[in-house]
């Protein structure tokens, strides 16, 4: 079977080995049948009763035909599955079709379908095919949902073929697999204005200035399309051909997402801890400033990015934004724990470039790595850190909320650096956390006290 197409159940008849293997395949019901046939036939040759023999090997020689017949008949069958969708969040839900055609002459006795999942898909779905007939096909699916993201492997099918006696039963697996990859949860965000606005975040985009004075245009020739609106004249009758001034030429604004994956920067773990809400905010970042028509950039604590991403990030309102955005959600789907313990690394990455925005999502800041982390500032672009502090994520719901020491200190002093510092509590919606920046730079919320 392969993934995506049909495939065979196909193998080598290898004479007795492949007879072995039928024999081996007779049930409780089949081997008993051939006991009592045997010990017919015996008695009956004992006791001299030629009735007997011939109950005796119709007992016997049942389950053996029924073997043959099975093996004759297990490597027809053809199977082949379909993901819709291959790529979901966390805690979506994909369905799985499995199709199983009968490729032989004859028709099928009881098939039982078995596909593989891992567990934490959910159970192992079983179906039961009553008879397909010659040429005939069978269709069925079921749902599998993981809360945790990841690829998963899914296969391969097993196939079960029984005779209608129930005497003998073969299962063939079929070798081809597909995987299920679950990426973070993506929540929608909002557009809203924070620093770095004037370097191109927001609704404008960078572009380089256009030169003052009418002597100072520097034009071009006409080309087929133009406007003739920007046709400059002065230019025209001094080199004799159509001239047009050159348009401004745009730069794609940038933002980079720093995702500290420090496994010393975060406790706890499953769907609901702080780790993964980290990597689920920078999933909704990259996707929003994708399509916002930003250049995006994802980096980690351990100054990897992602495989066949540009000097400049993946490119967004394109073609290839659709492409990218995926390659970037297939990175965040399997990222994990790095054995790091400092920001070091990344900052070397960022020091050398001050354009754009950047969005870090930092775990618990000790003074050596809070102090990297405010060099990371910006200076010609702006600078938003959501800062997971593990003692808040480490309480009950039921506790009163409220901010350690340590980390408002950590926050004080990234805003002195020139961040846009936001605490995030336990279950807090990216959402809201999003637009309490844009307030903290406006200055309509304060600093201290937000509820980290």
């Amino acid at each position: 079977m392969t993934a995506g197409g049909p495939g065979r159940a196909e193998g080598g008849r290898d004479g007795r080995g492949g007879l072995w293997t039928a024999l081996a395949g007779l049930t409780t019901r089949g081997r008993s049948f051939l006991a009592a046939g045997v010990a017919a036939a015996v008695c009956a040759y004992v006791l001299g009763q030629s009735d007997l023999l011939r109950v005796g090997l119709l007992l016997a020689v049942l389950p053996l035909v029924c073997a043959a017949v099975l093996y004759r008949t297990r490597y027809r069958v053809a199977g082949s599955r379909r993901l819709t969708p291959a790529r979901v969040p966390a805690a979506g839900e994909a369905r799985v079709h499995l199709c199983v055609e009968n490729v032989s002459r004859l028709p099928t006795g009881l098939l039982m379908l078995q596909d593989r999942v891992p567990y934490v898909l959910g159970p192992r779905p079983r179906f039961v095919l009553d008879r397909v007939e010659a040429g005939g096909r069978r269709e069925v699916s079921y749902r599998v949902r993981s809360d945790l993201r990841g690829r998963y492997p899914l296969g391969p099918l097993q196939l079960r073929l029984t005779d209608p006696f129930g005497l003998c039963e073969l299962t063939r697996s079929f070798t081809a697999q597909d995987t299920l990859t679950v990426i973070p949860r993506v929540e929608p965000l909002p557009p809203v204005r924070l620093a770095g606005e004037a370097t191109g975040y927001g609704e404008g985009r960078q572009r380089s200035l256009a030169l003052a004075g009418e002597d100072d245009v520097i034009p071009r020739g006409y080309r087929y399309g133009d406007d003739l609106r920007r046709v400059h004249w002065r230019s025209t009758a001094r080199y004799g051909e159509l001239m047009v001034r050159r348009e401004e030429q745009p730069q794609r604004a940038r933002c980079t997402v720093l995702l500290d994956t420090r496994g010393t920067a975060y406790a706890g773990a499953g769907p609901d801890s702080a780790f993964e809400w980290a990597v689920s905010g920078a999933a909704s970042v990259l996707v929003h400033m994708l399509e916002r028509g930003f250049s995006v950039r994802l980096l980690t604590d351990t100054g990897s990015a992602v495989p066949g991403e540009g000097a400049d990030g993946f490119a967004g309102a394109s073609q290839e934004s659709a492409d990218a955005a995926g390659l970037l959600m297939d990175t965040l789907a399997v990222i994990d724990h790095s054995d790091g313990t400092g920001l070091s690394r990344a900052y070397d990455l960022l020091r050398g470039g001050n354009e754009g925005l950047l969005v870090a999502f930092f775990g618990d800041l000790d003074e050596e790595q809070a102090a990297i982390a405010a060099k990371m500032s910006r200076r010609g672009g702006g600078a938003l850190a959501f800062v997971l502090d593990s003692g808040v994520w480490l309480r009950e719901p039921t506790d009163v909320p409220g901010p350690s020491e340590t980390a408002e200190e950590r926050l004080r002093l990234l805003r002195e650096a020139g961040w846009t510092a936001v605490g995030v509590a336990r279950g807090a919606a990216l959402e809201e956390r999003w637009r309490h920046a844009e307030q903290l730079r406006s200055g309509l919320a304060p600093a201290d006290g937000e509820g980290v």
